[in-house]
């Protein structure tokens, strides 16, 4: 991939969200956290790329992915009105279709193509597919760390807000209730594993599975990108005080560190 070409892209991408924000104000709100996502995600893909060491050729490839990993958000969205996969279909399978339905890889190398819908497809799994070549794996692991420094990212901004002014499908449609917490999730971030989105019953839960998180990136970057924006304890902070709890927020934090 050239640099015209990932340009080309970048154009297509701006194009292609547009119609999306003619909807309601509450439609908006959700399309225009995508559309903000996917453009954080592209700065944190650039200084993971950097701080890796990866090539020119490799970081427009990475780049790539970035733009690309969330563009079956928006159809999402149109279509069922949620960002939760089980209620909806898989928002990464959707945004193949639209890649291929868009043809907006014509005139990249095949192998490169095969690359970009490889990360862009395994990106959200809780855990990809074992057995891929080095060079996919590289992709997978980006984009995956990547998508996540981001996701903190707007969950702590999204924290600030007061409930009514939060777009809806960023929380899943989870119940805010701040004392409120299951007690099986505190003992899987305690037990230094990831917390699974199928067990999470309110938002504190998805808080915690968010911590969790930090046992699940692969990159050097990401864990000091992670450490120096402060979004664990940001998120820690509001969780119920209990001692349990601290427990495993200092040990994840620990892990973040070591």
């Amino acid at each position: 991939m050239n640099s015209p070409q990932l340009t080309d892209l970048y154009t297509w991408f701006d194009r292609y969200v547009e119609p999306f924000l003619a909807t309601d104000r509450e439609g908006q709100k959700n399309i225009q956290l995508k559309i903000e996502h996917t453009q954080k995600v592209c700065a944190a893909m650039a200084e993971l790329a950097a701080g890796e060491g990866l090539s020119e050729h490799d970081s427009r490839i990475a780049a790539a992915v970035a733009l690309l990993h969330d563009v079956g958000r928006f159809p999402q969205y149109l279509r069922w009105r949620t960002f939760l996969d089980s209620a909806s279909d898989n928002h990464a399978r959707l945004a193949i279709d639209v890649i291929r339905a868009e043809n907006i890889l014509a005139g990249i190398d095949s192998d490169e193509q095969i690359l970009i819908e490889e990360a862009v497809r395994f990106h959200n799994m809780q855990t990809p597919p074992a057995g891929f070549k080095s060079a996919t794996r590289q992709y997978i692991d980006l984009i995956r760390d990547a998508d996540k420094l981001d996701i903190w990212r707007v969950f702590v901004e999204l924290l600030a807000q007061s409930p009514e002014d939060r777009p809806t499908a960023a929380t899943l449609g989870l119940a805010d209730l701040p004392d409120i917490i299951s007690d099986a999730c505190v003992a899987t971030l305690n037990s230094q594993t990831i917390v699974h989105l199928d067990t999470i019953k309110c938002f504190n839960d998805f808080k915690l599975l968010q911590i969790s998180w930090i046992y699940d990136l692969t990159s050097r970057t990401a864990k000091r990108i992670l450490a120096e924006r402060g979004y664990i304890p940001a998120l820690a902070a509001t969780l119920p005080k209990r001692a349990d709890i601290s427990e495993a927020v200092a040990k994840a934090l620990a892990a973040l560190s070591a």
